[in-house]
């Protein structure tokens, strides 16, 4: 489904700041509302809710959103218990590319501060577990989706893989 289902995000134009001066970039949002009910029906239906990130605005125009943005709160609006983010790399790094500086869990007081740090490609990982743990999900997992059967370990197993976000 896409986000224009049943409405299932409503978005509001995201403006971003460059050089102090806040910049209009495009069909670009962020998510202002998320409607369960179409994802919902789809779970108890026995299906699995794919879902793609476009969604209207209030005026019926229609912006991307950034898919872990867009994840972040359906999970949060969803209640949901874990947010598994995949990414190319084996968690979160203090300082990529650094093995050593790999997290296995740190708090959101923590990780709000390491943001200005973050390379590009995880920051939107890295704001979108803030959002939805700060929102209440419990824990928010950025993992290694080239691992083999990733999701399963970080659902199933108390093992885990990558990092674990939590509220601090």
């Amino acid at each position: 489904i896409t986000g224009e289902d049943a409405q299932l995000f409503t978005a509001v134009r995201r403006r971003v700041t460059v050089d102090g001066v806040a910049t209009d970039i495009g069909l670009v949002g962020n998510v202002d509302r998320v409607n369960t009910a179409a994802v919902l029906d789809l779970i108890a239906a026995g299906r699995i809710p794919v879902v793609s990130t476009l969604a209207p605005d209030a005026d019926g125009v229609v912006h991307n959103i950034n898919a872990d943005t867009a994840a972040a709160a359906l999970a949060e609006a969803l209640g949901a218990e874990k947010l598994l983010m995949l990414t190319d790399v084996e968690g979160l790094y203090t300082h990529w590319p650094d093995p050593d500086s790999l997290v296995s869990e740190i708090d959101t007081t923590t990780l709000a501060q390491l943001l200005p740090s973050v390379q590009a490609g995880m920051f939107p990982k890295v704001e979108a577990c803030l959002h939805a743990v700060g929102g209440g999900v419990p824990s928010a997992h950025i993992i290694d989706g080239r691992v083999e059967h990733c999701v399963l370990v970080e659902l199933f197993t108390d093992a885990g893989t990558g990092t674990k976000v939590v509220k601090a």
